[in-house]
């Protein structure tokens, strides 16, 4: 059943009461009840189904985390160590660990699993690819983990490499797919340049992407001529339009700073600051819903960006002291990030409009910005759209959405829901 009918369907049941409520009920299709509580299927559980039959034989290398849990919370690396049809032969790990608790940027060292007894291969460390040593052996090699939606996050650099040295060595690659948590209906921000080869900068696709792990693959394999069997196991039940807490799926904090959708949501534009000299709130009760400095006049930037009318967001001036990172141990002033309706709120939009008032140096001299990372995160002209031609936020945001509709119409020959 659509969304759409099940809104229809809980709403008339909400204002209905006592025994005709009963009655009611008594009288709606089964089938209709069933669905109301339907979750979404991630590609590990569609496959955990069917006990990986479709590559029995296989030896197996698997690239995860803390993130790849099936329906029951089980780790996928259990999962296909106790399969009857692939036998698994190695674990890699993306930033953070396998376990998902290192902190931003650390080195991870190799490991042993200690539940099978596999080696764990960090791919965040000596090397940010498998190896010909660590391949050795492997006909297959799975995907899962799970993604933020922004082109800056990690793990789905990981796993381009990691198609790159499949391809090399004729090894098939799979992705069990997983949903985008903050939609796959919204782009936001500037296009990276096709050029561009950073670790955080890898796509050439929009800041906020709307791609499933899967969707990527599928783009990242025919941008670069990757001659690779690939496979993505999709996703059973997702809509598009679905925010991660719609889906039934158990939220895992895909990395330590990242406490929820809503943090999801502001990642893709709150984490641009990460490109400048102010605090996202690392150390705090509540990153990327909060960013601030001890030099910042934070009751003057809430007004700026209150009056900049944008829609599905409040800004209120708060002072935190993180307890690390940036400023850690100093009383910052700041801006809290109050969501009113995730539909509407573009963090993009924010990052703009508060970089954009920043420039001023009447009020805000100390604030900074590298600009070489500001060109990787937030695109690759933005630096001088804002600094040198000091374009209007309007102006910027429009050139934003000229390239989020161009985007768009490219992707489409990959959407895979």
């Amino acid at each position: 059943m659509g969304r759409l009918m099940k809104n229809i369907f809980l709403s008339v049941v909400n204002k209905l009461n006592g025994n005709f409520t009963a009655v009611f009920l008594f009288f709606v299709p089964i089938f209709l009840i069933s669905d109301l509580n339907a979750s979404v299927l991630s590609g590990l559980d569609v496959m955990i189904q069917q006990d990986f039959a479709q590559f029995a034989g296989k030896k197996a290398a698997i690239v995860t985390n803390h993130t790849g849990v099936d329906a029951s919370g089980r780790s996928s690396v259990d999962d296909l160590f106790n399969s009857r049809n692939v036998k698994l032969k190695a674990i890699f790990s993306p930033e953070h660990g396998f376990r998902g608790t290192a902190s931003d940027g650390d080195q991870i060292e190799n490991s042993t699993d200690p539940v099978t007894g596999l080696p764990i291969y960090s791919l965040y460390g000596k090397t940010l690819r498998p190896t010909a040593a660590m391949l050795a052996g492997i006909d297959v090699i799975f995907f899962d983990i799970q993604d933020v939606g922004a082109r800056f996050y990690t793990y789905l650099t990981t796993m381009a490499l990691c198609m790159e040295e499949a391809a090399k060595r004729k090894i098939d690659f799979v992705v069990l797919d997983r949903p985008n948590p903050i939609t796959g209906t919204v782009l936001e921000g500037s296009v990276l340049a096709p050029s561009v080869q950073e670790f955080t900068g890898y796509f050439p696709v929009s800041v906020r992407h709307g791609l499933t792990p899967g969707e990527v693959a599928l783009l990242h394999k025919d941008l670069r001529g990757l001659d690779l069997s690939l496979t993505v196991i999709k996703l059973r039940g997702w809509d598009r339009t679905m925010y991660y807490d719609e889906t039934g799926l158990k939220w895992v904090n895909p990395s330590p700073n990242i406490r929820g959708v809503d943090a999801a949501i502001m990642y893709p534009g709150i984490g641009c600051f990460e490109s400048t000299n102010m605090s996202v709130g690392r150390g705090t009760d509540s990153p990327f819903m909060w960013f601030g400095a001890p030099w910042l006049d934070a009751q003057r930037l809430a007004a700026a960006l209150t009056a900049s009318g944008m829609a599905g967001v409040r800004f209120y001036a708060e002072d935190r002291t993180p307890s690390k990172d940036a400023y850690a141990g100093r009383l910052c002033h700041g801006i809290r990030i109050e969501i009113t309706d995730r539909a509407s709120v573009r963090p993009m939009d924010i990052f703009v409009r508060a970089v954009c008032a920043l420039r001023d140096k009447r009020y805000y001299g100390e604030f900074r910005v590298r600009e070489n990372e500001l060109r990787l995160m937030a695109g690759n002209n933005v630096y001088k759209a804002i600094y040198e031609s000091r374009d209007s936020p309007e102006k910027i945001l429009a050139d934003f959405a000229d390239q989020c509709r161009d985007f768009d119409r490219y992707r489409a020959q990959y959407l895979l829901y």
